[in-house]
């Protein structure tokens, strides 16, 4: 089980995830990869001088190294999972759709993050290469830029990430020969085995940095909610009459500030996170692959104090059980245990057969025509059709999103 760590693209490591709690107990070999971050990993000018992706590149060289040593470690070459959560799922899902990592893993697990999750991917680098433009003073042409770039101190590199918002990979023709809509419309991707999901709570404390508060707790009125939510709108690709529409969709007519705090991050979880990862397993599911998808519901016992009562499971919150850290940690209650066990259980069955399902497990139902799930909690249960009528809705807003955009190209090519 080859582990890609999260971060947005710009920080993380392999160092923060232990994998031998998960090793033990599953017996299944665990590596931990590193890969270059920020303008060293995804610096890129669209051109031959920068084509980027340089961390998606880091990935499957690792994962070479991992074909050509594996065995020496105990590990089986031709039984290789790749998983990840947030960027880290995005990346998985980056190399399930790459023709360069093929034959490199046999299944694949994404938390949290997909492709289709905002603000990873671009295919207008340029926008980026301006802002980099202006806080480094290197010009913009791809040739000047990157010299200029080159001649930077490692001190005045660490003072430039410091002022770039972010940093994406970028459909460059060659790790992404196209856009990933329409490798994924085509099916032109590896049909493995896939596990994927979210938690329920994905925007439960981000949600305070986007309202410029770190107090939500008595919730937000509707102004602050719509200028935050208008502000994420170009990362969403959503049009000017979109915006209102999911305005109204989410909040209604309310004006509680508890309620509008609530349905605003079902809003942001919504598009960020659930509608992606329903549409890649759709995608994946009609390539005739075998897909699992879960939605994690547990709100961990160590964050009672931390996080306000409203927050559920929260992004991230699943990576302890999946690594196991009940288990070692002192004060734990014996839910939780059972629950991290359980977890590392599945991932584990999946890891060895494309299967999650085993011996004293809640069945998994495969995520076929009836989009059938399974919800991870103390308690595990069968579902199905999550966030149908919210799904729906977005479905109708991103059909719309892509006709306007080949109108676009349409006109553009007549021109």
């Amino acid at each position: 089980m080859v582990w890609i760590h999260g971060g947005a693209l710009v920080m993380g490591g392999a160092p923060i995830y232990d994998g031998s709690i998960l090793s033990a107990y599953e017996d299944v070999v665990v590596v931990t990869i590193q890969y270059r971050l920020g303008l060293l990993g995804f610096f890129s000018t669209g051109s031959v001088e920068a084509r980027g992706n340089w961390g998606l590149l880091d990935q499957i060289a690792a994962l070479q190294w991992v074909q050509e040593n594996i065995k020496q470690f105990g590990g089986d070459p031709q039984s290789v999972t790749i998983f990840g959560e947030s960027a880290g799922g995005f990346s998985v899902h980056a190399q399930i759709l790459s023709p360069l990592s093929k034959d490199l893993f046999q299944r694949a697990i994404s938390e949290s993050g997909v492709v289709l999750t905002p603000g990873l991917l671009t295919s207008h680098p340029e926008v980026l290469v301006k802002e980099i433009a202006n806080v480094s003073g290197c010009g913009t042409s791809s040739a000047e830029m990157v010299r200029c770039l080159r001649s930077k101190t490692e001190q005045e590199l660490r003072s430039l990430l410091k002022e770039i918002r972010s940093m994406n990979a970028v459909v460059d023709g060659k790790f992404f020969p196209k856009a990933p809509e329409e490798l994924l419309a085509a099916k032109e991707f590896k049909a493995v085995p896939y596990l994927l999901g979210m938690n329920n709570d994905e925007f439960g404390w981000i949600v305070s940095s986007m309202v410029h508060s770190l107090d939500i707790k008595d919730g937000i009125d509707r102004e602050n909610i719509t200028a935050a939510f208008q502000a994420v709108a170009s990362v969403l690709g959503l049009s000017a009459e979109s915006v209102p529409k999911a305005l109204d969709e989410y909040l209604g007519d309310t004006e509680d500030h508890i309620q509008l705090r609530d349905r605003f991050r079902d809003l942001m979880g919504d598009v960020f996170f659930v509608i992606p990862a329903i549409q890649t397993a759709r995608s994946h599911r009609d390539s005739g692959a075998p897909v699992y998808f879960y939605e994690f519901q547990h709100r961990p016992k160590m964050y009672k104090d931390i996080k306000p009562d409203f927050v559920k499971a929260d992004h991230g919150d699943e990576l302890g059980f999946v690594f196991g850290w009940p288990l070692i940690k002192g004060d734990v209650a014996e839910d939780e245990k059972k629950l991290s066990k359980t977890v590392m259980k599945y991932w584990a069955n999946f890891a060895r057969t494309g299967n999650p399902n085993g011996e004293g497990l809640v069945e998994w139902p495969r995520y076929d025509l009836n989009e059938e799930y399974l919800e991870l909690n103390l308690q595990q249960r069968k579902a199905e059709k999550l966030r149908k009528n919210r799904v729906d809705f977005w479905v109708e807003i991103l059909q719309d999103k892509t006709k306007k955009t080949t109108n676009e190209k349409e006109t553009s090519a007549d021109l």
